[in-house]
């Protein structure tokens, strides 16, 4: 047996390695074991940050190649060196990760590079936590044990995933060559992002979605203008449409499409992007005794507590959207809380963002949720046609849209398509979560001309006070 650690982390993606990090600032001792060999899960090493990167990568090739002339620089049409792009998105991973590892090495956080999974149940005392790695297998106590093990891809019946021809995001971030054509079954965030990456550098690309409302969650006149923008791109959409069957032959792959449209489509690439699912394989949590809920996720109280005292959850295994702030922002609270202090996440303001072009971002309520709520409310629009940053920048596509309490101001959702939404949305965030209201943001000076002057625009708007429109 080891030393006895205050904290045991299992999985350092985003929630973990923060846990961790805030956990050994507070002054536990914290043991992290991680089954990659670099820190930051999904995120960093397969998700969030290559994606973004290919995303800012491939938008200057194509603002190259169709926008340059209309700034009067002539150049050459540009030609492609995918190695060396993905070359620079990994120069980019390395130096993140290797960012959080001299974090962990700061802060005195035992890295152990393996797989962990619950020991037996313990009515009292450390928690048991058995780590194999390349040396074998070792037991380490922990006062408690933090799960954080992220989420992995949902597989589709029917279709057999080689990480070459068929694949998921992982395999689509690693592509040698620009597709032919690619299809993408899935038309969320992940499936639209890097369809719009592989669609800038010159693939034909297809998006097939099973629902007939893409981007539920987001409000849908927002969905239905970014959708616009991205089949206006070139990008082709069928939405209410499945694939139930796929041939493979030396020409290519062959889809059989049912729903909307019925039709056969044959392409070179396919790219799996149907949902993720939290990953709880091996962790021995009936072992342990740690109960799901009716979701098939981890089954946590307010304080991320699980049905087993001294283990707890975060992140995607538990409830809410899976995403990388979110598990985050639990991470800082739980450990925050093992020190004493009393802090929460509010479930009601995590903003979501498409990092699309143009992005689109939302936070709180959307239209559709307020008219099933029957509650009362206004609507303020500000299109980035009439903001003079967005002329200057030749980027006008989009709008911002303000939903707000009819009586007080309050503000209730703010939804956004346009350039730099993701970085819009953050002051919406802001005033949210003070309870803020149009009139607190029309107090706010603005500077000019600045994006941001949309978002004040677009509050004033649901009152009819507005200038510029």
């Amino acid at each position: 047996m080891s030393e006895t650690y205050d904290l045991i982390v299992i999985g350092g993606g985003p929630g973990g390695y923060v846990a961790a990090i805030r956990a050994a600032q507070l002054g536990s001792s914290v043991a992290v074991i991680e089954k990659r060999k670099a820190l930051g899960g999904t995120c960093l090493n397969e998700g969030c940050i290559p994606s973004k990167a290919l995303l800012d990568s491939s938008e200057l090739f194509a603002q190259a190649r169709d926008k340059f002339a209309g700034h009067g620089i002539l150049v050459d049409p540009p030609t492609l060196d995918l190695g060396k792009m993905m070359k620079r998105k990994q120069d980019i991973i390395t130096r993140l990760t290797r960012g959080i590892a001299s974090l962990f090495k700061k802060n005195q956080i035992t890295l152990i590079t393996g797989t962990g999974r619950l020991g037996s149940a313990a009515k009292e005392g450390p928690v048991q936590v058995i780590a194999t790695t390349d040396d074998g297998e070792q037991t380490i106590l922990g006062k408690r044990v933090l799960l954080a093990t992220g989420s992995v891809a949902i597989d589709i019946p029917g279709l057999p995933q080689d990480g070459d021809r068929v694949g998921q995001a992982r395999d689509a971030l690693e592509y040698d060559a620009v597709p032919e054509h690619l299809v993408v079954i899935g038309g969320g965030y992940i499936g639209l992002e890097l369809g719009s990456v592989w669609l800038r550098l010159g693939a034909k690309v297809t998006v097939v979605e099973m629902l007939e409302q893409m981007i539920p969650t987001t409000d849908q006149e927002v969905t239905a203008a970014l959708l616009k923008s991205l089949q206006k791109q070139g990008m082709k959409i069928h939405a209410g449409t499945k694939v139930s069957g796929m041939e493979q032959t030396d020409q290519g792959i062959t889809l059989k499409l049912e729903g909307k449209v019925e039709e056969s489509i044959t392409c070179d690439k396919v790219l799996v992007a149907a949902g993720r699912k939290p990953c709880i394989e091996g962790l021995g949590l009936d072992d342990a005794g740690v109960t799901l809920d009716e979701t098939g996720r981890i089954a946590v109280d307010v304080n991320y507590l699980t049905s087993v005292p001294n283990i707890f959850a975060i992140g995607d295994l538990i409830h809410g959207p899976m995403l990388a702030h979110k598990a985050m922002d639990e991470g800082v609270v739980f450990a925050e809380q093992m020190a004493g202090e009393n802090p929460a996440v509010d479930y009601n303001l995590i903003p979501g963002v498409v990092y699309t072009h143009p992005e689109a971002a939302s936070i709180g309520a959307t239209e559709e949720q307020l008219k099933e709520r029957e509650t009362a409310y206004k609507v303020g629009r500000f299109p980035f046609m009439a903001s003079g940053r967005a002329r200057a920048m030749d980027n006008v596509d989009g709008f911002v849209k303000v939903l707000a309490n009819p009586e007080s101001g309050r503000i209730l959702g703010v939804h956004i398509i346009g350039p730099c939404a993701s970085e819009l949305i953050s002051e919406a965030v802001t005033i949210m979560a003070f309870d803020g209201s149009v009139e607190d943001v029309a107090l706010t000076m603005h500077a000019h001309p600045t994006l941001s002057e949309a978002f004040k625009e677009a509050a004033l708007g649901a009152f009819g006070k507005a200038v510029h429109s």
